[in-house]
């Protein structure tokens, strides 16, 4: 058959698959040091492989969790930062299964773009891989999609998807949570990966540039400090599961904040009483306060205000499980307690929100 006198290629059609190789080379260091028992970590198959019988388990459940970083990596676009929010992408899921009481297993991840840029891609995937470590997951692998027209050049889209396993009989939450149990938080580092079109929002009505000083945090550009990323806190509450059965319940404030996380791991007939005066409210979540005029109640219900997980425990180990959660580097604060409320489960504030 003849060539077609103006034969095309799939790279003038937009999609460099040498671009491709190169970030899959490039990336391979990253993804081969998240290994673990049961995975090696290894990238270019069709699928990854991961051996749940390597891990011991006698009668485990698998638990799944799925989840992107918002428009949080707007943010990142528009500073130019993006060797963060591959931590966030980890965090949202991993998060989500150890409030289960699940230990992550593994982690695969989708990076959509208009146009590939090597150097930026590894940037986050070089990210995805620190989260995984952190978590103790296996990063197994991942898709990398090119797609001119549904992009813009410079945007990008991240989805992470995470597989744990618990033992069937340690599944959370458990079904004794009810009156007198103690509710602990656990500090956050910062907005985490909700409610950034607010964010966007209040830092255009502010004035700023990502490039200033972040009012709230002297020495630092206001994008590298919003772009915090978002805490992991699976390996001391692990450790803290493993060493007490005072743990009955785990919440992980993400969107909808206290009123709408807090009930999902309440049984009926229970509410969680909440002194809002003992949040430890970050400067960031003041900031954004003041510049927008945000009141309480939606403050609370947007972002996380300085705590990023809720432990509810068994009043009598309520001390030992505070005890061990700090000596692995956790803030831990009292906030309430669980309390006996006809009807569906919810969250009853007392006290005020320090947002001056």
């Amino acid at each position: 058959m003849a060539d077609h006198p103006n034969s095309w290629t799939y790279s003038q059609a937009g999609v460099d698959i040498d671009a491709g190789n190169e970030l899959v080379r490039r990336i391979k260091p990253a993804v081969k040091s998240t290994a673990r028992i049961g995975a090696d970590a290894e990238i270019g198959g069709f699928g990854g492989l991961f051996d749940l019988a390597a891990c011991k388990y006698k009668d485990p459940v698998l638990v799944a969790a799925n989840d992107g970083v918002g428009t949080k990596l707007k943010l990142a676009i528009d500073a130019d930062i993006h060797d963060t929010v591959g931590i966030d992408l980890v965090a949202m899921s991993v998060n989500d299964l150890v409030v289960q009481g699940a230990e992550p297993l593994f982690f695969l991840d989708y990076f959509a773009c208009g146009k590939l840029e090597v150097a930026t891609a590894a940037a986050v995937v070089e990210g995805i891989a620190a989260g995984c470590r952190e978590a103790g997951a296996a990063l197994i692998g991942g898709e990398t999609a090119e797609m001119p027209g549904m992009y813009q050049n410079g945007d990008y889209d991240l989805a992470g998807f995470a597989v744990g396993a618990v033992e069937r009989d340690r599944i959370l939450p458990a079904k004794s949570i009810g009156p007198g149990d103690v509710i602990l938080g656990l500090t956050s580092s910062g907005v985490h990966s909700n409610g950034f079109s607010l964010v966007r929002k209040l830092v255009g009505i502010s004035g700023l540039t990502l490039e200033d000083e972040a009012p709230f945090a002297t020495g630092v550009a206001l994008g590298r400090a919003l772009l915090t990323p978002t805490r992991i806190y699976v390996k001391p509450l692990l450790s803290a599961l493993k060493a007490s059965d005072g743990i009955k319940g785990l919440a992980h404030i993400t969107g909808g904040g206290f009123w709408e996380n807090i009930p999902r791991v309440l049984p009926a007939n229970t509410a969680a009483t909440i002194d809002l005066s003992r949040i430890p409210v970050l400067p960031v979540f003041k900031w954004l306060a003041r510049t927008g005029g945000v009141s309480p109640h939606e403050m609370l219900r947007t972002f996380n205000c300085g705590i990023g997980m809720i432990v509810v425990v068994a009043s009598e180990a309520a001390d030992a499980v505070a005890d061990r959660l700090g000596s692995l580097g956790e803030a831990v604060v009292r906030l309430g307690e669980i309390v006996e409320l006809p009807g569906a489960p919810e969250v009853i504030g007392s006290g005020t929100l320090d947002l001056a």
